[in-house]
């Protein structure tokens, strides 16, 4: 027996009723990895960069979120100061929402928010404010939508000090992700470092992990970068990443060039070891969900 014209049209009027009434799929949240350590020139900024755009450059959408004054995360990426006319100062100080400070990057599936010196003043405008440790956890929360355009990964540069900004990335992150130059005083920066860790994760936000930590910086030439590896693995075993960020020509020039090394260069050491980095990382956040 053969529909009828009246009830094919039923049928699809029904179905039409069931996905009107279907509810709508809860947007999943990205990874939120903060790069952070308190001591300055240890490759957090070139990290997040050059991290970002390998981890676009397979497939995954990510936004990074320029939490550092000196805007470098920013500048690097080649966008102009010109440009950066909504920040992630004005995020912070609740005069806009998140998307109005993301910009497109020169990288497919890269964005970026920008900031400005403006955030240099940001504990004086906010440290009384009873939320002032989880503004940025707030602006974050509701940045994917449930499309296609959603992040997976989002990457926070913070500044060179355990500051606001440090504690509220370290309040909106799953995860801390920690840049160790392979130098003298790296382990003693290090230990710092877990305490601040330690604490906000006790006081702010108790699913706080450290989710690796890359050396960077290393020149195989030298027994000090090669000692100081050594310890640090000894230190916090399976934590530290098995890639290591070489010592490379290339990755200091291309910020100059507003570019990623990946962008800049794709064939070089620091690039490639850019692009392992990625796919560790990957593998970890696969090795979480199954555990």
């Amino acid at each position: 027996m053969t529909d009828t014209p009246e009830s094919s049209s039923t049928e699809e009027s029904s179905q039409a009723e069931i996905i009107a009434f279907s509810p709508k799929p809860e947007p999943v949240k990205p990874r939120v990895l903060s790069i952070a350590n308190q001591k300055g020139g240890v490759g957090k900024t070139t990290t997040a960069i050059n991290l970002g755009t390998a981890l676009a450059a397979i497939g995954e959408k990510v936004l990074i979120v320029d939490l550092d004054p000196q805007g470098n995360a920013s500048t690097g990426l080649g966008i102009d100061r010109r440009n950066r006319r909504c920040s992630t100062y004005d995020v912070l100080i609740g005069e806009a929402p998140m998307r109005d400070a993301i910009l497109a990057t020169a990288v497919p599936r890269l964005h970026i928010a920008a900031s400005t010196l403006d955030l240099s003043g940001l504990e004086l405008e906010i440290g009384g404010a009873r939320d002032r440790a989880f503004r940025l956890r707030s602006a974050l929360a509701p940045i994917n939508t449930g499309g296609a355009n959603d992040y997976t990964y989002v990457l926070v540069d913070c500044p060179p000090s355990l500051n606001l900004l440090t504690v509220n990335a370290m309040a909106a992150a799953n995860a801390i992700l920690v840049p160790l130059q392979c130098e003298f005083f790296a382990l003693e920066g290090l230990s710092q470092l877990i305490k601040t860790v330690e604490q906000v994760k006790a006081t702010l936000n108790p699913d706080l992990t450290i989710h690796g930590i890359v050396l960077t910086m290393h020149d195989a030439r030298n027994n000090l970068s090669n000692q100081v590896a050594a310890d640090v693995r000894e230190f916090m075993g399976r934590k530290v990443y098995d890639t290591i960020i070489p010592r490379n020509v290339r990755v200091s020039e291309a910020p100059s060039y507003g570019k990623p090394v990946l962008v800049y260069d794709l064939k070089c050491v620091g690039s490639e070891a850019y692009l392992r980095l990625a796919t560790e990382i990957i593998q970890r956040e696969k090795e979480l969900k199954a555990g």
